[in-house]
């Protein structure tokens, strides 16, 4: 949405947002909107009959003063007190319609924001790896808690001004169509600075959107504890600062000198305006004189004149607004639109459960998006029922890219993974999530409460059931959770008041009972003693096969003391699969399975002084 000419979709778009999120409360608003443009043509048209009676009491129509009569009070009286009331009713109407508007505007922030989340994790896990996905991503939750309600407002005023505007030029038009052009012609110069400058103001957002994210970088840095030690340590503070600023100062510097035009630019147009209304008031007053309308008239149709000027100006000025926010919009809209790739069939095969002959991996070939070279190639691997496979190799050798193919947060470039013969793609995406349990390397620490952190692995299942007992003792996580000082209802982490914050490692047994309540057919574990230590690793894997029950089951690891119970260890170099076979066996082979267990024999007798 690049033009004027799609600026009618813009806003048919806009509205449909908010006719879809509030849709009784719009209702109630229009007709509010209604209101509002009659009561201030009635209050004018009231102002008229009070000076004309005034003029007329006091003898001014005839040129002499004369007392007032009893007729003229009586109407007099009528008449301010009718305007009284209008009054009254305006500030009434305004007031409830402000409520109205600020429900409608929490209702729709809340619906536009709760869009962007479903889209959030609807969206393919690429998305998250391409930095062109973190600019539409930051530009869509910059504008979507406030950009809304700029659309909400927007509309609102357009349709008030509206109303209000082609009642008063009907009116003006109706007396002197001269008055009506003098009008228009003061309104339309603010509506095309607006217009102008609205594109200007768009691009220059986009063009500091990458800038903008850098600073924000450099903000986290400096304010997270993830960086606290290190940015203390090796006395970074001084550098990420400077950085932070200089970024701000250019960014504000563009801004500002943008805004410096806008002003300027907004007094020229302003000086014409204010040329128009007093030009309007010279007409009129020379009306007057001729005697060819009343005092009255005057009063009326000049306060005519400004309010027509106003609500024109606000009706153009809402139109180039709502131009400017249809812009920002396509951000939101941007990041609405974008589609996943990897999804599930329209009408999925039976997931085979049990499974009989297990997982392949077929000729399998894997490059990530914008990339020039696969990660994985000719990928040929199995995992049988109740099999635990190992992959080993160096980092950058494709071991965790090959579990994300598994678990479908990619799809293959080339070849094919099936479950008994059946294409992975075949089957519904999330059925066959559920069949998966795994555990990244960089698991997620939820700063909630330890029994939600363990029930996050199945959310289906219920949060009491005693299974989270179960899944903490097989994790070793039973003892850490015993020192808590509210148990399961402890809350963790430092974000939140009364959280306990872990150590890692306990962390790491946290997340690998949330994967073990999970109960799937096939668990991964990647470097799932990475933050261990030895007698928590110990207890882990020597209970490990047990606690398997049947199920197949990947291990990543550089460990090699963790793989040597593996049915079939996987060798990855350079995105293949070079040796594949025991322990025993690839050790009696010589080959890459070899020379990497001996290097870590060599690395234990270099750390005990041989």
């Amino acid at each position: 949405m690049k033009n004027t000419r799609e600026f009618p979709a813009r806003i048919f778009r806009a509205a449909a947002l908010v006719w879809k999120s509030t849709p009784g409360l719009s209702v109630v608003q229009l007709a509010f909107v209604a209101v509002q443009a009659f009561l201030p043509l009635l209050s004018l048209y009231l102002l008229k009959l009070i000076i004309d009676t005034l003029t007329a009491g006091i003898g001014l129509a005839g040129g002499a003063a004369t007392r007032p009569t009893s007729l003229a009070w009586e109407s007099l009286g009528l008449y301010i007190a009718l305007a009284g009331l209008a009054a009254l009713a305006a500030t009434a109407v305004q007031s409830i319609s402000g409520l109205v508007n600020e429900r409608q505007n929490q209702v729709l922030t809340t619906h536009v924001q709760d869009l962007l989340h479903a889209k959030s994790i609807e969206v393919d896990l690429e998305y998250y790896e391409t930095p062109g996905f973190f600019d539409t991503l930051h530009r869509a939750q910059r504008e979507a808690p406030y950009r809304p309600q700029r659309i909400l407002s927007g509309l609102t005023r357009l349709g008030q001004s509206a109303l209000l505007g082609g009642a008063v030029l009907a009116l003006v038009f109706s007396r002197s169509p001269i008055l009506g052009a003098i009008l228009i012609a003061a309104a339309v110069p603010d509506a095309l600075l607006r217009l102008r400058y609205s594109r200007k103001n768009y691009r220059l957002s986009r063009r500091q959107t990458n800038p903008e994210r850098r600073s924000r970088y450099f903000s986290w840095v400096l304010t997270t504890p993830e960086h606290a030690k290190e940015i203390r340590l090796f006395g970074l503070g001084p550098f990420f600062r400077e950085a932070f600023r200089s970024l701000q100062t250019r960014l504000r510097a563009e801004r500002l000198k943008m805004a410096s035009g806008r002003g300027l630019a907004e007094v020229g147009s302003q000086a014409l305006a204010t040329a128009g209304l007093f030009g309007a008031l010279a007409y009129l007053a020379n009306m007057a004189l001729r005697g060819t309308i009343t005092l009255g008239d005057v009063v009326m149709y000049f306060q005519a004149a400004q309010r027509g000027y106003g609500s024109l100006k606000e009706f153009l000025g809402g139109l180039a607004g709502l131009y400017e926010d249809g812009l920002f919009l396509e951000s939101f809209y941007e990041f609405m639109d974008i589609r996943p790739k990897v999804v599930g069939p329209a009408r999925p095969r039976p997931l085979p459960k049990p499974a009989r002959e297990g997982i392949f991996f077929e000729d399998v070939a894997f490059r990530y998006p914008h990339e020039e070279k696969d990660v994985l190639k000719d990928i040929r691997f199995s995992l049988r029922p109740g099999e635990l496979a190992a992959l080993v190799g160096e980092n950058g050798s494709g071991k965790t890219t090959l579990i994300k193919l598994l678990c479908r947060l990619y799809d293959p470039s080339a070849g094919r993974i099936t479950l008994d013969g059946v294409d992975l793609k075949d089957l519904d995406l999330l059925e066959w999530r559920r069949e998966l349990s795994v555990i990244f390397q960089d698991f997620i620490r939820y700063h909630m409460k330890v029994r939600e952190n363990i029930w996050f692995g199945d959310t289906q299942r219920s949060p009491e059931d005693g299974a989270i007992r179960e899944a903490a003792a097989a994790a070793g996580a039973e003892a850490v959770i015993g020192k808590l000082r509210d148990g399961y209802e402890t809350l963790l982490g430092r974000w939140f008041d009364d959280g306990a914050e872990l150590s890692t490692g306990e962390w790491q047994k946290i997340g690998l009972a949330r994967m073990f309540f999970r109960k799937p057919g096939i668990l991964v574990l990647d470097e799932p003693a990475g933050h261990l230590d030895v007698q928590s690793e110990y207890d882990l894997f020597r209970n490990f096969k047990a606690m398997l029950k049947g199920r197949s089951a990947v291990i990543i690891s550089h460990r090699f003391s963790n793989v040597r119970m593996a049915d079939t260890i996987h060798v990855l170099e350079g995105g293949r699969i070079v040796e594949s076979g025991s322990h025993e066996v690839l050790l009696a082979g010589g080959g890459a399975y070899a020379r990497m267990f001996r290097l870590q024999e060599k690395i234990g007798r270099i750390a005990e002084g041989e």
